[in-house]
């Protein structure tokens, strides 16, 4: 088996019940995807924005039957997800939708490796999803180079969730393999890469990592999320990088020489993300007939790559 193969639990992820008669209507007005897209056997990603089109939350939505409910389930941070909650609930008002913050009810895995998805059953379609030991696996709606997702049961059924997923062929991984897979992709994971009410949903690639539909209809931020796409105006994007030396903090500036042309995002070990202008990081290729350029970041040397998903 490659070494590479097996599941990661992600304990870092929280998950919310939207419930109700009008639950997919209330979410469709607020996010930025096709909520109605959702089924059994269709998840989805998606961002909840400010007014003005700015990072507040992503997260997976996943139909809750193949887990005994009718609820809209959301994968979101855990840490963060009080917060995604209380955002929500104003917007109540007068329809029929109940919240339920499920905590450690669930548990939510990554299922990497070569052969991840013919394991499960799952075709290489972004959110492509399948009833799996009592809970749903699918094919991550961002980019199927990731792997699998799954929500199972945890709690009391966690031992037995984990069982499952060891007796599908899935050893159990740490989530550095996740996050090192993650990182070389270049995929952002919530506020660990992305500034919360200043993040710019295009200029970290979450166009092309499927999280906004552009045919849905109104939701919040919606206005200037187009209108960034249709006047072209974006002038950065997040890069993976490799890093050489002490791994930089967030918002550590990325220069070429001495002028300042991006800054640092969220990383681990050698591995990293940053957002860059996307013109000097051309200017950078071409002046060093690199197709990789190099940049300093604080004491360290980074090395912007571009994977073959790339938007930029």
């Amino acid at each position: 088996m490659d070494a590479a193969t097996g599941y990661a639990i992600l304990d870092g992820r929280g998950v919310l019940a939207i419930g109700g008669d009008d639950r997919v209507a209330f979410l469709q007005g607020l996010v930025s995807n096709d909520v109605r897209a959702v089924a059994p056997d269709r998840a989805a990603y998606s961002l909840f924005l400010t007014p003005q089109g700015k990072f507040l939350h992503d997260f997976f939505l996943v139909d809750g039957a193949p887990l005994g409910t009718d609820a809209l389930l959301l994968d979101a941070e855990g840490p963060r997800a009080a917060d995604l909650l209380r955002r929500l609930k104003p917007y109540k008002l007068r329809t029929k939708v109940t919240f339920e913050d499920r905590g450690g009810a669930h548990l939510v895995a990554a299922l990497i490796g070569p052969d991840a998805l013919s394991r499960l059953g799952l075709p290489a379609e972004p959110g492509a999803a399948r009833p799996f030991a009592g809970g749903v696996a699918y094919t991550d709606p961002r980019l199927p180079a990731l792997g699998a997702r799954v929500l199972l049961p945890g709690g009391d059924a966690r031992a037995a969730s984990e069982a499952a997923l060891e007796a599908a062929g899935f050893p159990r991984l740490d989530e550095v393999a996740y996050d090192a897979l993650r990182l070389d992709l270049g995929v952002p994971d919530g506020s660990r890469d992305m500034e919360v009410e200043k993040a710019i949903a295009l200029e970290n690639n979450l166009d092309a990592l499927n999280a906004i539909s552009w045919d849905k209809g109104c939701y919040i931020g919606q206005e200037l999320t187009a209108r960034t796409r249709y006047r072209a105006l974006i002038k950065k994007r997040l890069f993976p990088v490799r890093v050489e030396g002490p791994l930089p903090e967030p918002g550590t500036p990325v220069r070429l020489g001495e002028q300042a042309v991006g800054e640092m995002r969220g990383g681990r070990g050698t591995r990293a993300l940053a957002l860059l202008r996307i013109e000097d990081v051309e200017r950078a290729a071409q002046d060093q007939n690199l197709d990789s350029p190099v940049f300093r970041a604080g004491h360290s040397l980074v090395t912007a790559t571009r994977p073959p998903w790339f938007a930029a």
